[in-house]
């Protein structure tokens, strides 16, 4: 992941820490219009992941189509196929999730890895943090990986807040204790409210965006419905981003045939669903419904969720059927694109 920094807005961290476990940013999600709300919400940890009218949870099935889509899709999405990044081992790709109890303890939280440093857009700890918390790209065998993203991804029941944290690692002391938490930058949801976070900021992904609700989860795969937009990846952002996101790509790339941070794309209406059974047609369904977010950058086409050993038969299905990216659209954005320096 690379982040520039494109704009610091000067902040209470401890009166926002003190009034809520959320970000009181200034923009909320408006109603959704009709057609687009959504009822049902999956749950994680007994707390719904955000109201039904948050954008990760409307449909976009009928939205226009925006007028630059077939430069963006030809760009960087066509000839790469979708490829799920998870897998079916704790040792294998995907982005974990721990869910803690209200109770937690609080771990301290310090700033600064692999020379990155975003403290003036994070939230403050001390977060409720498990020693033993999953890191990605970590695993049973070596739970502290060395070097990749290292997203940590936390629900609390009850207050029902979430917090992810970017290029982590454990904070041990002279016995080997975990005694907190460092990290690159953390960001904090309500998971009740649409608040977003202030303009300019990042999160734990590029975008300024939460990780939690565009993450692949089996069961709810298996239960034959995603009610959600799923995040994915490209190589190259511009320097802008679409509501709801709320950080820029790169300084410098202007050139609008780049997907701004928080674009959605989606599968047509008329795409071949019947290709695919159980839940590989669920997850293509849920990409011609809810579609996928633009959330970070990296590998072309790459879509997040959990690891879990039942997937094998939804990767084998779509490595015999691959899906090209020339079948995505970019769906026209709710609001205007905010272009950065």
């Amino acid at each position: 992941m690379r982040r520039v920094l494109v704009l610091v807005l000067t902040l209470s961290l401890a009166s926002l820490a003190a009034a809520s476990p959320g970000l009181p940013g200034p923009a909320t999600a408006d109603a959704a219009p009709v057609g687009e709300r959504q009822a049902s919400v999956h749950t994680v940890g007994g707390c719904q992941v955000f109201p039904a009218d948050n954008p990760w949870n409307r449909r976009v099935d009928r939205r226009p189509v925006w007028r630059w889509s077939k430069e963006v899709v030809r760009r960087q999405a066509a000839g790469h196929d979708l490829h799920l990044d998870l897998g079916t081992t704790d040792a294998s790709y995907g982005i974990p999730v721990t869910v803690v109890d209200a109770d937690q303890s609080l771990l301290p939280l310090q700033f600064g890895t692999d020379g990155e440093d975003y403290r003036d857009e994070s939230d403050r700890g001390p977060v409720p943090v498990p020693p033993e918390a999953a890191i990605e790209g970590g695993s049973a065998a070596e739970p502290d990986p060395g070097e990749g993203d290292r997203h940590v991804v936390t629900v609390r029941r009850g207050t029902c807040d979430l917090v992810e944290l970017y290029a982590a690692e454990r904070v041990r002391d002279a016995s080997g204790a975990v005694v907190g938490w460092r990290a690159a930058s953390a960001a904090r949801w309500d998971l009740s409210s649409n608040r977003l976070r202030p303009a300019g900021w990042t999160s734990a992904d590029a975008a300024g965006l939460p990780i939690l609700p565009g993450l692949l989860s089996y069961d709810e795969a298996a239960s034959g419905r995603i009610t959600h937009a799923l995040r994915f990846t490209l190589p190259t952002a511009r320097s802008a981003y679409s509501w709801p996101a709320r950080h820029c790509g790169p300084r410098g790339n202007t050139d609008r045939t780049l997907p701004a941070y928080g674009m959605r794309f989606r599968l047509p209406r008329s795409f071949p669903a019947r290709r695919y059974s159980g839940v590989a047609r669920t997850i293509v369904v849920a990409m011609k419904r809810y579609g996928l977010v633009y959330a970070d950058q990296g590998s072309s086409m790459f879509v997040t969720g959990t690891s879990d050993p039942r997937w094998e038969d939804a990767l084998d299905q779509l490595r015999a059927r691959p899906l090209d990216g020339r079948s995505l659209q970019v769906v026209e954005p709710w609001r205007r694109v905010v272009t950065c320096g």
